[in-house]
């Protein structure tokens, strides 16, 4: 079941979700549809697309990813998804582990691709970078064949979901250390998803404020205490 919400922050919105559907914030996948700040002329809010598990069993979890639907059929459906998933598979031969590849989800300009391996361990990486790497990959060769339109995203043990739950509690606990130290707090390196996710958080939450710092791909968030200088 999918349903929208709006209400003035992330926050609000979810446990509005929360309290209406009757679930626990495990089950269901947010998706954050728009956002708004207030200005003097404008009240600000945060739209929300909430995604639900119908049965939720411990299998099903494992097949479902955030902000996206779990399709019924796994294999390729055309030439482009046939040639990415060779290609995904035997960059990961290469690399010396056993892998099968399937599709999770289609969407309009995104492609979601499964790795079920035994060592899935080593293909997330720390904090994820082999992953991240993998699906880097993946993407120069989607473009290569034609599909620069089309963004791809991999996986494996349901990483994605879980590193983003882990950060969005991460981005809550800093701000209440920066509003009650009245300190920034400089967080550890992360790629572009996570950054974005961490402002996002925070976008709305009273007396402190976000900014990215460092170069390359994998850059810092500073949570600051507004006002403070």
């Amino acid at each position: 079941m999918v349903k929208d919400y709006e209400a003035k922050t992330e926050k609000e919105a979810i446990e509005m979700a929360a309290n209406d559907l009757g679930l626990e914030r495990d089950q269901f996948d947010v998706e954050i549809l728009e956002t708004q700040k207030s200005s003097l002329f404008k009240k600000g809010f945060v739209k929300i697309r909430v995604h639900t598990l119908e049965n939720n069993t411990v299998e099903e979890e494992k097949e479902t990813f955030s902000s996206s639907s779990v399709v019924a059929n796994p294999l390729p459906q055309d030439e482009f998804e046939k040639k990415l998933i060779e290609f995904v598979s035997a960059v990961i031969e290469k690399m010396g582990y056993d892998i099968k590849c399937e599709i999770i989800f289609r969407e309009e300009h995104k492609l979601g691709i499964k790795l079920n391996s035994e060592s899935s361990s080593i293909l997330i990486g720390r904090k994820g970078k082999n992953l991240d790497a993998l699906q880097l990959l993946a993407n120069v060769y989607a473009g290569r064949l034609g599909r620069e339109d089309i963004r791809i995203i991999l996986d494996t043990e349901n990483y994605r979901i879980r590193r983003e739950e882990i950060l969005v509690r991460l981005a809550y606990t800093t701000a209440d250390k920066v509003r009650s130290s009245k300190n920034s707090i400089l967080l550890e390196p992360m790629n572009p998803f996570e950054r974005r996710l961490i402002h996002t958080t925070l976008n709305d939450v009273a007396d402190v404020e976000t900014k990215s710092e460092g170069d390359g791909l994998y850059k810092q968030v500073r949570v600051l205490y507004k006002g403070a200088r």
